[in-house]
């Protein structure tokens, strides 16, 4: 059964919110690649429709965008997702997966794009939670 940590990112507020999600919920997010839109209440948010925008295995390696499938790829990078260069002109072969999500993802990364409402409020995390 897939189990997943998703990173949902409110970009009015400028916060991120962790939610663990299993069963069904996990189950909505197999098989879509990063840019697809899905209904939010997967992660809590039923009034809201989140973007997917990125996420890494369970070892870390990152998804990329411009890698089909669920496969792992060896990329020479010279920057971008998978590799920061410390120097001009660097580059580095690195490993990274696919754009779509599989039993092997660890995190998914994701953003609000449409929705009603306070997220953090929705998610039970607005100023109220904190006192």
């Amino acid at each position: 059964m897939a189990e997943f940590k998703v990173v949902v990112a409110d970009p009015e507020t400028g916060e991120t919110f962790q939610r663990e999600v299993d069963g069904q919920d996990a189950n909505r997010f197999l098989g879509r690649e990063l840019g697809d839109e899905i209904g939010g209440d997967a992660v809590g948010l039923p009034e809201h429709t989140i973007e997917l925008t990125g996420g890494s295995d369970e070892t870390g390696r990152p998804m990329r965008e411009d890698v089909s499938g669920t496969r792992l790829k060896e990329l020479l990078l010279e920057g971008g997702v998978g590799f920061e260069p410390s120097r001009e002109g660097e580059r580095k072969r690195i490993t990274v997966r696919g754009r779509e999500v599989d039993d092997d993802i660890a995190q998914i990364n994701a953003s609000v794009v449409d929705g009603d409402g306070d997220v953090a409020a929705a998610l039970g995390e607005g100023d109220d939670a904190d006192e």
